[in-house]
């Protein structure tokens, strides 16, 4: 993989939000071995460092000959820009092409000041009849 290439937030005292769209994401899928397009989304409020675009496009070429589900390439995404630029917050979004009539979108997040995720409760629902 391309090593990600940063430059220093211009602007570390306010709350801005960057946004990249690469819409020729290309990885593989790793059970059928056909080429898999998307388009891979990426939003966040930088701290101290911004990633530099040219490495951030070769990066995400470099997925185009590698095996991967969805899910682990939108989250190794994620987990790689988290690394380099320790953002205050970072959403990466995969938007895939349909395959067998399904299209999928996969979210990854990382907000350490949101509230944790709500647990789904069992029903306490009881029959009297």
């Amino acid at each position: 993989m391309t090593e990600l290439e940063t430059f220093e937030n211009p602007h570390p005292q306010r709350n801005y939000v960057i946004r990249h769209v690469a819409p020729e994401f290309t990885s593989v899928c790793p059970k059928t071995n056909q080429p898999d397009f998307g388009t891979i989304e990426i939003e966040y409020v930088a701290d101290k460092l911004c990633v530099e675009l040219k490495s951030l496009k070769f990066y995400l070429q470099g997925y185009r000959n590698v095996g991967v589900f969805y899910e682990d390439v939108v989250n190794r995404i994620l987990n790689d820009l988290l690394a380099v630029l320790k953002p205050r917050r970072m959403t990466v979004v995969g938007k895939f092409t349909p395959r067998g009539g399904i299209h999928s979108t996969i979210t990854a997040q990382y907000n350490p000041s949101a509230p944790p995720a709500i647990k789904s409760t069992e029903s306490t629902r009881t029959d009297d009849s």
